[in-house]
């Protein structure tokens, strides 16, 4: 509904109210849904009437709607369950057991069945959670406080917890004065007007006894309220429901319907001849708005009286589409259509836009979930984000349910806003994630939006009444639009009957609308109210189809694909809703669904056929096709920028390439250009090397480093400034050709040596020292934990404080070695007939940091994180665990390599081994899973890899990892293995080598110890987005590496991290394992030989690893790798449980 509408909701509850009519009141209250009478809802649950509760309750939201909803209806029915136990009423309690209760079992079945065996019991406060239950009328206040805290940190009851203040009788006083308005428009107004009925509009009698006959809308002359006293009602919304000039696509009304008497303008509006009304030949089923007549006057008085003067004819106003268009005069040339840079993205690019203002910034988003921006003109890929939820617990159940089934997210469409300082990201489930963007590339999370049931196909911007909403469509057959700034749903289109494909909003003279295409082939539009669509017509091809402006927006196009395969591109008459062209030159029929774009309001483009095939928008005739000889997919995705220049193309191994016309090869030279001189420019100015152990290391200069970035945001290179630009550059830099992927010419590799080019810290510790075998940081990066080779965990935390106020961790405070008041210490069972320092160590921790699964040679144990205490142990040797990973879907069930080489399936809940996997020959060493390939890959000692479904639990594949150069051919020792954050490529580390490995176990990179890191490898892990990697070795080194192609970035020498003094006295200390943290990619921790752990962040002055020294890339065509690496996102289903009391926990299993 409109604001108007709520608004009137709001005066007829006043009224009835005031009548004293309070059934009807809560009735409305509940259907309209825009006012939680919270009194009478205490009321009704103050005298147990549950089932009006429950029902009052679902007139503003659903079981699964959200966390606070759900906790609300358990709340409710356990309450009632209890009531039933307390009465001995069992069949009653059964009866809500199983109608009720039973749907919160699918989010905690341990507490459904704990609640099942109250039955059991002569009296349910025997259970201790609840020995604390009074009475019942007791009981009902304490669940109302709690109810009343929950409704009101709802956010579907926001706004809905108070009535607006207006004065009382408040409906009377508007009818009194519309009968006055009525009054004054009379012709012989009588001084004492006997008004008889509200049905239709006052008139007074006339002087001979007759009435006199209402005005029509054929006379707009009469006398009219002078402006700012009775203005129309309509004319008050947020955004104004005028109607489009193009009265074909915008006809609303039924014009068989009797229309009511006088319908006055607001002053100002230009006041017209009446002509016949002329209905657009298309509109075959006029649509009337639902609950349509004149009951619903009072929210389309101004709107009634534009369309009026829309369907009219001849006047002053503009016909965009029977206008015409002077013929294009172009040439070939004008096309982009020469390759100027291929580009790997590393998955398989769904979506992508140029920024509106820098012509060469590119946005693109994958089927993996993942977005990144690029530079175009540098090569430089400046943003990476792989896919994540920012708030789960914010989410819908539907959309948490729908993660835990399957975690597999795509990109459907990715969009700058109007002046690119905003994007959006549709993904393929429920949500939108809004980002704010600057000039220096900065990217900031802004909006995420659970916006649809299902996928949510299109996304767009527009600014109706200059407020800045994005809209979106989905599976859910609904458009909706929210408010930019506070993510506030503004309006919800309802009508398509099938999933809602794309939207397209546009603006004509100040009039804003919506087109929306269903994949039933159903083209609607929509003004932003509430009265329904105005249009409903088929598209051609019946099935997916886009549609487009012009740049200049006044030429309408759109291309749709059938489900047979073929393409249709046509454009559209808007006057008459009818198709004015229909291009040719399409395959009959191919895979996909054809993707289109305009440009300079003289082409279209569209993929097909393995080509880019170009149309003059005057001319039916495809005018030109290109691509190159291969490599592009049958209906390549593609994106003009917006001068036309450059055109970006997806291909079919995971990239896209750029095509490019005469200004846009000039406007990509003249970046390649600027990037080589800024580059030389830091080279001359590199002051003297400070010289170390490990060579020299390259300090720039401060004041070049602030030029550079001064250049860096100069204003947007465009075709309009590029004369300019060109003309005050003397050198036409030619790039160099790249002759192998590990052969890019580069300067200087940094080094680092000295404790002043990073941040590093050595956490205390007063124990014992004991070398760290296990080293993690907790899920919320608040903690870190380290298992010594002595059995005993250590926690280090932050805290809170002004310094640093999230209380993650960080190299710049020292966090606390904590320990619970009662002194515990956290210790492993240790096997009695092997030392703790000669076992393998192994530990894993829960999702939601409860709980932390450890063995260091003997029984594995269960802690919990708060108390130190030892929940459960199991598993007691021989044989000893040496790995432990958590089920990906199930923390009950675990991964354990064991010292036999075995891997056993462990239910934790149920105390039994599942299943016992055999395939390699000496102790497991790792274990990783993979949610979206269903499987889990071990490795071992024998330096061996196996991949099992973790349905059946059947091997894949196995194979020995691959020898580096130099070394045996038949490898062995200690191999870890982790996948990347997109769960399809895996991460093998042996003291030999890192390695890239698909799913198949092919050996994609690998990296082996050389030059200035030639030491064994000790440890090595990914950053947690997955774009670094970071190494240790044996002699105390750490390299960081880019992960896609393994391409050193920095090394860090231990002088650096590691004091003179402690190096002196013990110069064997190395990084044993390393950890990541968790939300900060350019943090990581060192578990060292010697006992110490050390945090390390790059300098403040540098805040991400090698960026300090530039590396030259002057390349065509680039260094490409088949494969890069992209992120997704684990849903943890364990962090949701409901307790028995709402002041009370239940210690669940893990």
């Amino acid at each position: 509904m409109s604001s108007l509408s709520r608004e009137l909701v709001f005066l007829i509850l006043q009224f009835l109210d005031e009548e004293k009519f309070k059934e009807t009141v809560h009735k409305l209250e509940q259907e309209s849904a825009f006012f939680f009478n919270m009194k009478y809802f205490e009321e009704q649950v103050q005298a147990g009437e549950w089932d009006e509760v429950e029902k009052y309750l679902c007139g503003f939201t659903k079981v699964e709607d959200n966390r606070y909803s759900m906790k609300i209806f358990f709340e409710i029915r356990k309450q009632k369950y209890l009531e039933a136990l307390d009465r001995n009423d069992r069949a009653k309690a059964v009866e809500i057991l199983v109608k009720d209760l039973k749907v919160f079992s699918t989010f905690n079945e341990e507490l459904f069945k704990e609640i099942t065996q109250l039955l059991t019991l002569d009296n349910f406060r025997q259970n201790e959670q609840l020995s604390k239950y009074g009475d019942t009328k007791s009981a009902r206040s304490i669940m109302l406080v709690e109810l009343k805290k929950l409704i009101e940190a709802n956010p579907l009851f926001r706004e809905k917890l108070t009535l607006p203040v207006f004065k009382a009788s408040r409906l009377r006083t508007l009818i009194n004065q519309s009968l006055n308005w009525q009054h004054q428009l009379c012709k012989n107004p009588r001084p004492n007007p006997d008004i008889k009925t509200l049905f239709i509009d006052h008139t007074c009698a006339s002087n001979n006894g007759g009435r006199a006959p209402p005005p029509t809308n054929s006379s707009l002359s009469g006398p009219v309220p002078k402006a700012g006293v009775f203005p129309p009602i309509g004319a008050h919304g947020p955004f104004q429901p005028i109607v489009s000039p193009s009265a074909g696509w915008m006809a609303t009304a039924n014009l068989s319907m009797p229309q009511p008497g006088v319908q006055a303008g607001p002053p100002g509006l230009v006041q017209q001849q009446q002509q016949p009304p002329v209905t657009a030949a298309f509109l075959k089923h006029p649509r009337t708005p639902p609950g349509g007549g004149p009951g619903l006057e009072y929210q389309m008085a101004e709107s009634e009286h534009l369309m009026k003067r829309a369907r009219v004819g001849p006047s002053d106003e503009v016909s965009f589409s029977g206008s015409t268009h002077p013929p294009n005069s172009y040439s070939l040339d004008d096309l982009p259509k020469t390759v100027v840079r291929l580009l790997n993205q590393g998955s398989n690019v769904m979506s992508m836009d140029f920024h509106p203002q820098q012509q060469t910034i590119l946005l693109a988003g994958t089927n993996v979930g993942e977005i990144s921006i690029w530079e175009i003109g540098t090569r430089e890929r400046m943003v990476h984000k792989p896919f994540k939820v920012w708030d789960l617990s914010a989410c819908s159940m539907p959309f948490q349910t729908t993660l835990v089934k399957d975690a597999a997210v795509s990109v459907n469409r990715c969009i700058w806003g109007p002046d690119g300082s905003i994007l959006g990201v549709a993904f393929s489930k429920h949500i939108v994630q809004i980002y704010t963007y600057n000039q220096s590339g900065e990217l900031r999370q802004h909006l995420e939006i659970d916006a649809h049931v299902g996928g949510v196909n299109d996304i767009a911007f527009a600014q109706p009444n200059k407020q800045m909403c994005i809209v979106t469509c989905g599976d859910d057959k609904t458009i909706k639009v929210w408010d930019a700034v506070g993510g506030r749903r503004l309006y919800m289109f309802e009508g398509h009957e099938a999933p809602v494909y794309s939207v397209c909003p546009h603006s004509k003279e100040q009039i804003q609308f919506i087109f929306s295409t269903a994949i039933d082939g159903k083209i609607k539009a929509w003004l932003y109210d509430c009265l329904g669509s105005r249009v409903d017509y088929d598209a051609p091809g019946l099935w997916c189809t886009t549609m487009a402006y012009s740049t200049d927006g006044t030429r309408l196009f759109s291309c749709g694909t059938s489900k047979e395969g073929e393409a249709h591109l046509v454009e559209w008459n808007e006057s008459e809703g009818a198709i004015k062209r229909e291009y040719s030159g399409f395959k009959k029929r191919s895979m996909g669904v054809v993707q289109f774009d305009t440009t300079k309001n003289r082409f279209l483009a569209a993929g097909d056929e393995f080509q880019i095939k170009f149309w003059d928008m005057d001319n039916n005739d495809m005018l030109t096709a290109t691509g190159p000889n291969n490599g592009l997919p049958a209906r390549p995705r593609l994106r003009f920028n917006k001068e036309g220049s450059l055109l970006a193309v997806s291909t079919s191994d995971n990239g896209f390439i750029i095509l490019a016309n005469n200004d846009g090869q000039r406007m990509v030279r003249m970046l390649e250009s600027q990037a080589y001189e800024r580059t030389r420019a830091l080279s001359d100015s590199v002051k003297p090397s400070i010289t170390g152990p490990l060579g020299s290391i390259p300090n720039a200069s401060s004041s070049m480093v602030t030029a550079i970035e001064r250049d860096r945001m100069q204003t947007p290179l465009s075709i309009g400034n590029l004369a300019n630009a060109e003309s005050s550059k003397v050198v036409d830099i030619k790039p160099r050709i790249v002759e192998g992927a590990d052969k890019a010419t580069s300067w200087k590799l940094p080094d680092i040596v000295d404790s002043s080019h990073l941040k590093a810290l050595r956490l205390p510790d007063p124990t014992a020292a004991s070398k760290v075998m296990r080293l993690i940081y907790t899920n919320s990066g608040l903690s870190l934990l380290a298992l010594a080779s002595n059995a005993i965990h250590k926690l280090w935390k932050w805290q809170r404080s002004e310094r640093n106020p999230s209380g993650k961790s960080t190299a710049s405070i020292v966090p606390q070695l904590w320990q619970p008041t009662n002194g515990a210490l956290m210790s492993n069972d240790v096997n009695e007939s092997k030392s703790a320092e000669e076992s393998a160590a192994c530990i894993a921790l829960s999702k939601n940091d409860s709980y932390v699964m450890s063995a260091s040679g003997g029984k594995v144990s269960l802690f919990n994180m708060m108390t130190f205490k030892v929940m459960t142990t199991f598993m007691p040797p021989p044989p000893a665990a040496t790995y432990l990973a958590f089920h990906p879907q199930d923390n009950n069930i675990i991964a354990i390599g064991m010292e036999d080489s075995t891997i056993q399936i462990y239910n934790v809940r149920v105390d039994e081994v599942k299943m016992k996997l055999k395939g390699h020959q000496k102790p497991i060493t790792g274990l990783a899973f993979s949610q979206t390939l269903n499987a889990l890959v071990s490795s071992g000692a024998d330096a061996q890899l196996c991949i099992w479904n973790i349905n059946g639990w059947e091997k894949r594949k196995s194979r020995n990892i691959q020898s580096p150069p130099g070394h045996p051919s038949s490898l062995v020792g200690e191999t870890k293995v982790q996948f990347h954050n997109d769960q399809r490529h895996l991460l093998v580390v042996h003291e030999s080598q890192i390695a890239i490995y698909d799913h198949q176990l092919e050996c994609l990179k690998l990296w082996s110890p050389r030059e200035s890191l030639s030491a064994a490898i000790s440890s090595a892990i990914y950053s947690c987005d997955g774009m670094l990697l970071y190494t240790g070795f044996s002699d105390g080194a750490v390299g960081v590496f880019d992960a896609d192609n393994l391409r050193l970035r920095c090394r860090i020498a231990p002088s650096a991290y590691i004091s003179s003094s402690i190096s002196r006295s013990n110069s064997t200390a190395y990084p044993a394992v390393i950890a990541s943290h968790p939300s900060d990619p350019n943090q990581f921790a060192l578990g060292m030989s010697d006992g110490s752990v050390h945090v390390i962040e790059p300098a403040d002055a540098d805040p991400k690893w090698g960026g300090s020294t530039n590396t030259l890339q002057i390349s065509t065509p680039p260094v490409l790798h088949r494969h890069e690496f992209i992120g997704s996102y684990t849903y943890d289903p364990s962090a949701h449980h409901f307790p028995l009391l709402s002041h009370s926990h239940i210690t669940h299993k893990v």
